[in-house]
């Protein structure tokens, strides 16, 4: 099959090293000096690129090689990049789209199907790549499940057959939004994990978070038009443990530089890759206010991110919240 990957960052460098060994894979990046050095070095983002994998800065060509039925064309961007790149691509016959980003659009709030659907129209075959996946351990060949959202059953079966593979499993779901909320809120969570477990609150305290904040991203998702089961699967759950105790989390690393009083300009800096939480935390904040959505995590983290708030008094808000019934 032919895949062309737009986004040479980590996750789509890692996706495109995964998938090169059984497929006519290329990797497009917006910046030609480093895919030119990434052509000659065979080495981009920390990964050992495959020889039959190719790399371009050209997006004609790039978008040429899967303007053809069966071709699969996958967005690595950003969300702030998800937009430009649907831009792009109003003048050409792509069969099938999927996009790898989550969050919402900051300006907008709307999630990365709407925007598809804005510029490219709802009748294009397109999803959402979503699931418990550092690109570090795809890239390396380790094991992963992984789910496709969309509304589209031949894009998702196109997705399965193409992806699903020896250490990576691909399930399917046509709950869009469920997916995708996950995938959004999560990366916030991460960020309120990482404050907690920097500030030593221990594990019990880790526990309680991931969990009210599953239950933040249920509310959320279902009155966006989600559904209560995808919040329980790979998009909701296994994404939120990933994200909230794993060492590789991005999201995970910048709680734990605010704890120790580092300021965000600086962690977002050192860190050197995007942190979507951060980009997503104000957005959600926004979007659950005009819902009426209650979310104390989410608000708590926006309010340390963009208000001034101290980590420290973000949990001593938490724990003064009124008791009340756990479903909720």
């Amino acid at each position: 099959m032919n895949i062309t990957i737009l986004g040479a960052g980590t996750w789509g460098t890692a996706l495109a090293v995964s998938l090169a060994p059984r497929h006519q894979v290329l990797l497009w990046g917006r910046n030609v000096q480093r895919m030119q050095v990434a052509t000659q070095s065979r080495l981009h983002q920390g990964f050992s690129l495959p020889a039959s994998l190719q790399i371009s800065s050209d997006l004609a060509g790039a978008l040429a090689a899967v303007q053809q039925p069966g071709g699969l064309l996958i967005i690595g961007s950003s969300v702030a990049g998800l937009r430009p790149l649907c831009v792009a691509l109003r003048d050409c016959s792509v069969p099938n789209l999927v996009w790898l980003c989550k969050g919402l659009e900051e300006h907008s709030l709307l999630l990365p199907h709407q925007i598809v659907q804005q510029e490219l129209g709802d009748k294009l075959p397109c999803g959402a790549l979503s699931g418990p996946s550092f690109a570090q351990e795809v890239a390396a060949g380790q094991p992963c499940a992984l789910t496709i959202g969309s509304a589209f059953p031949q894009l998702s079966e196109l997705v399965v057959s193409a992806i699903h593979g020896p250490a990576m499993r691909v399930y399917s779901s046509d709950d869009l939004v469920g997916v995708e909320v996950g995938g959004a809120v999560k990366n916030i969570l991460a960020i309120a994990t990482g404050i907690a477990d920097g500030l030593g609150l221990g594990l019990n305290a880790r526990a309680a978070l991931i969990t009210r904040g599953l239950a933040e991203i249920t509310r959320l998702g279902l009155v966006l038009g989600g559904r209560l089961e995808t919040f329980m699967g790979l998009t909701g759950m296994g994404d939120l443990i990933l994200t909230c105790t794993g060492d590789l989390s991005r999201n995970r690393r910048v709680g734990l530089a605010l704890a120790q009083g580092k300021p965000l300009a600086q962690i977002v800096q050192e860190l050197g890759h995007v942190a979507e939480g951060v980009r997503c935390a104000q957005a959600v904040q926004v979007l659950s206010q005009q819902l009426n959505v209650d979310m104390p995590i989410t608000n708590a983290v926006a309010d340390v991110l963009f208000k001034g708030d101290s980590p420290k008094h973000m949990v001593q808000k938490l724990l003064a919240r009124g008791a009340k019934a756990e479903p909720d």
